[in-house]
């Protein structure tokens, strides 16, 4: 008489130990005994323990410092740059499937891209033509991103650090100039 109250309460348990939610902004990734099944779109969703897992994936867009670079224009002169990168997954299954750690890949992407990018050009470009070097950086990741679901929407240089005595330099003419 009581066995029928025990099953129903481990198969009911069972199912409540089943569902997942899924917030509107995200999807769900689901593996079955290892495999990719699915993409589980937002609500409750139910994952079955032990034979299926599932993995979260945030779609909004994603604001990404990046630090600080030291690199040299094109004229032999050092500088430090540093920018924002704006991105969001366009595709759950790819990043997840086909590069690690898709956050720490787009950081990576971005540092290799500005150095190389400031490397391409002369000092007085870097600093007058901010607004093209942004965008050749922005279409270089977003082209480079592509395969792994991620789309960049901009890129921004946020500050180009001189050297001490660049900046004197520039000072001192600026002022004679006046």
């Amino acid at each position: 008489m009581n066995i029928p109250y025990l099953v129903i309460g481990i198969v009911g348990f069972l199912l409540l130990a089943s569902i997942r939610q899924i917030n509107q902004y995200e999807r769900g990734l689901k593996f079955t005994m290892g495999r990719f099944t699915k993409i589980m779109e937002p609500g409750w969703r139910l994952v079955i323990p032990i034979f299926q897992s599932y993995r979260k994936v945030d779609m909004r867009v994603k604001a990404v410092d990046v630090p600080e670079q030291k690199a040299i224009t094109k004229d032999n002169i050092a500088v430090g740059v540093n920018a924002v990168i704006y991105y969001k997954v366009s595709d759950a299954g790819k990043a997840i499937l086909e590069v690690e750690d898709y956050l720490y890949a787009m950081s990576q992407l971005a540092q290799t891209t500005m150095r190389n990018a400031v490397g391409e050009v002369e000092l007085d470009d870097l600093l007058s033509k901010r607004d093209q070097i942004s965008s050749r950086i922005s279409a270089v990741v977003d082209s480079a991103s592509d395969p792994w679901g991620i789309k960049v929407s901009n890129v921004e240089l946020k500050d180009i650090a001189l050297p001490a005595d660049m900046e004197r330099t520039i000072a001192k003419q600026a002022e004679a100039e006046r």
